[in-house]
């Protein structure tokens, strides 16, 4: 029986900044930020928006009545939650009315958290082949105004549903996985960015993707003439780049090339958002379909990290008309009609912050499952 991923969808803010405008503000060359870091633009959110409003919206755009009655799972993979207690899951369950008898709560490890939510959906449609897992993966990358992290922040969430007989990818069921713990990237309860030793992040993601690699090749039997792409967690678009090249010695120019030219179709995406964390390796996976040329029963290789640090490596084949499931037309509109930011007006969205004080407060933002009341603490949704 197949399982896999029968839709996806991604959805991010209508607001992006260019990232020549803050290499400029910056005083700093926009090449380091073009090309030093692969990044083109920025998405920037609103305080009205959260990880609810995006992983909704995501969402929204690929669940049918049918598949709202047939979820009995529905799993948030983020970094990102807006309460220690109760989870996103539970209200973007609320928000799309999915049938109640349904399972809802987070996942976190770091950037891994998606790739948990993941294969959890996996194994719960092999127990229950009838029924549907709802995924998001939804994340804000915050760092901080005039911080070295700045240029490498982004948001946005992607939505998978997990069926048998899917649509668009299958599992082949052959992760292998790794797990050390370090201290590349965290954030500690009250700290409003996360600590991160930049250098360190840079060799843990590097070192863990070759391991898991290699591991894959001893225990999987392959090397990457089996793969037709390999897919990437993208802090930034460059990160992966790296990773990739780390193992061309053992490839013939040939093999590299063509590796590199998937790799460039993968990133397209992630270069107009920034970074998703928990969502970036699956808006790369939406990146590499829709604009790749990719045929039905090749292999896509996929690489998960999270800081702290997991990572993970397994793979997914392509199913037949697979293209007539995606929404590529969608996805390029909703990226080519955000409205581009001052930076003046991007400091002040990155400043703004929701009212923590239990009174009562309206806002006027109309956006799908956009926070529209705050009162005793508790936000209030668009629907």
């Amino acid at each position: 029986m197949n399982i896999g991923i029968d839709k996806i969808s991604f959805h991010v803010p209508n607001y992006y900044l260019d990232m020549t405008d803050l290499a400029n503000a910056r005083e700093t060359d926009p090449n380091k930020f073009h090309i030093g870091l692969g990044q083109d633009q920025m998405a920037i959110i609103p305080a009205t928006q959260d990880i609810v409003t995006l992983g909704a919206c995501a969402a929204a755009k690929i669940l049918t009545t049918e598949d709202k009655q047939a979820i009995d799972m529905v799993i948030v993979g983020t970094e990102s939650s807006t309460d220690f207690s109760k989870s996103a899951a539970v209200i973007i369950h609320r928000l799309l009315d999915i049938q109640p008898f349904a399972r809802s709560f987070e996942v976190k490890q770091a950037c891994y958290g998606g790739t948990a939510a993941l294969q959890q959906a996996h194994d719960y449609v092999a127990l229950h082949p009838e029924r549907k897992v709802l995924v998001i993966a939804a994340d804000i990358a915050k760092y901080g105004l005039n911080s070295g992290g700045e240029p490498t922040q982004g948001c946005g969430a992607v939505a998978m549903l997990v069926t048998k007989d899917p649509h668009i990818l299958a599992f082949n069921n052959d992760s292998v996985f790794y797990s050390e713990d370090v201290y590349d990237f965290w954030r500690p309860a009250g700290h409003d960015y996360p600590l991160v030793d930049g250098h360190m992040s840079n060799q843990i993601y590097i070192d863990s993707f070759t391991r898991v690699w290699e591991q894959n090749k001893k225990v999987n039997q392959t090397d990457s003439t089996d793969y037709a792409a390999l897919t990437f967690h993208l802090p930034y678009t460059k990160m992966g780049r790296k990773a990739l090249r780390a193992i061309y010695p053992e490839m013939s120019e040939a093999e590299q090339q063509r590796l590199e030219a998937r790799y460039d179709e993968a990133i397209s995406y992630s270069r107009q958002v920034g970074n998703l964390y928990t969502g970036s390796l699956y808006l790369g996976l939406a990146s590499l379909l829709d604009n790749s040329d990719l045929a039905a029963g090749e292999k896509i290789g996929l690489f998960s990290y999270g800081s702290g640090a997991v990572s993970e490596f397994f793979s997914m084949t392509l199913m037949e008309d697979y293209k007539k499931s995606l929404t590529v037309e969608a996805n390029y509109a909703l990226l080519a009609d955000r409205q581009a930011l001052s930076i003046a007006e991007y400091e002040k969205m990155f400043s703004e912050k929701l009212p923590t004080d239990g009174g009562t407060y309206s806002f006027s933002d109309s956006s799908d499952f956009a926070i529209n009341k705050i009162s005793e603490d508790i936000r209030y949704y668009n629907k």
